[in-house]
C-alpha cells in the first residue's frame, strides 16, 4: 500500500488495484502537486462539505465513474448531481471490496457555499474516518478541534498513521494536534491542513520535533510512504 500527500488535506491511497483520494481540493490549491485532468480515481472519501474539501469531487467522479463515500446529507446532494455514492453517518462502519471505512466524530461545521448565488447548503455532520485496508488502518481527521473522545479513537484502534490538522483559527493548531498525537499512539502522525492560506500558516517541522521520536514525519506535497 503507498500513500501520498499532495497538499492541504489531499491523501492519496493506493491499494490493491484501487486508488482512494481524501478531500481533492485541487482546484484553487496553490500548494498540490496534482492536476484534475491526470487523476485517476476509483474511490472519493469525503470528511465533510466545505469547497476546500469538496474541491473536485464531482468533475474527478464523472470522469472516473469513481464511488463518492461522505457524511449522508452531503453524500445526497453529491448523488443529486449525478454522483455514485454511499452516504453513512458518525460510529457507523461499512465494508467495501476495498476495505471498511467507519466515521468518527469531528469538531467543525459542514456546508458548501455556491458563492454565484451566495447560497450556503447544509451537508450534515463534519466527521473524521477511519480507512482500514490490507490490515493497517489510517485515521483522516479531516477538519476538527481537539476532543476528549480522540483517547478513546486511540484505545479501540491500532491505528497506523493519523493525518492532523495543525493550521489552527479553523481546526486545531499545534498544542492542541500534539494532545490529539497523544491520545490516538498512531505509529506515525503527519500534519495536514496548514500553509495553504495566510490565516492557517504553520511550520509543520517544529510541530513534529515536539512529537516522540520517529513518530512524526512532515510529508511535502507529493511524498509517498509504502505501509
Amino acid at each position: 500500500m503507498k500513500i501520498s500527500f499532495h497538499g492541504h488535506s489531499v491523501v492519496k491511497v493506493e491499494t490493491d488495484g484501487k486508488t482512494i483520494l481524501f478531500d481533492p481540493f485541487i482546484t484553487g490549491n496553490g500548494s498540490t502537486d496534482l492536476k484534475v485532468e491526470d487523476v485517476k480515481v476509483d474511490v472519493i472519501l469525503l470528511t465533510h462539505g466545505h469547497n476546500d474539501h469538496v474541491g473536485d469531487t464531482v468533475d474527478l467522479a464523472l470522469k472516473n465513474d469513481a464511488l463518492v463515500i461522505a457524511p449522508f446529507e452531503l453524500a445526497e446532494y453529491l448523488e443529486w448531481q449525478g454522483l455514485r455514492t454511499h452516504g453513512m453517518s458518525i460510529g457507523g462502519s461499512h465494508t467495501f471490496d476495498f476495505g471498511t471505512v467507519k466515521l468518527t466524530q469531528a469538531f467543525h461545521g459542514s456546508s458548501y457555499t455556491d458563492y454565484e448565488t451566495k447560497t450556503i447548503i447544509y451537508t450534515g455532520m463534519p466527521s473524521g474516518i477511519l480507512l482500514t485496508v490490507e490490515d493497517k488502518t489510517i485515521y483522516h481527521a479531516g477538519d476538527t478541534g481537539l476532543f476528549s473522545d480522540m483517547k478513546m479513537i486511540g484505545e479501540l484502534n491500532d491505528i497506523q498513521i493519523a493525518f492532523l490538522p495543525i493550521g489552527d483559527n479553523y481546526t486545531m493548531g499545534p498544542e492542541d494536534a500534539l494532545m490529539a498525537a497523544k491520545w490516538l499512539d498512531a505509529k506515525r502522525v503527519v500534519p495536514i491542513h496548514y500553509n495553504t492560506f495566510p490565516v492557517i500558516e504553520q511550520n509543520p517541522d517544529e510541530f513534529v520535533a515536539r512529537l516522540p521520536m520517529e513518530t512524526g514525519l512532515v510529508m511535502k506535497v507529493g511524498d509517498t510512504i509504502e505501509m
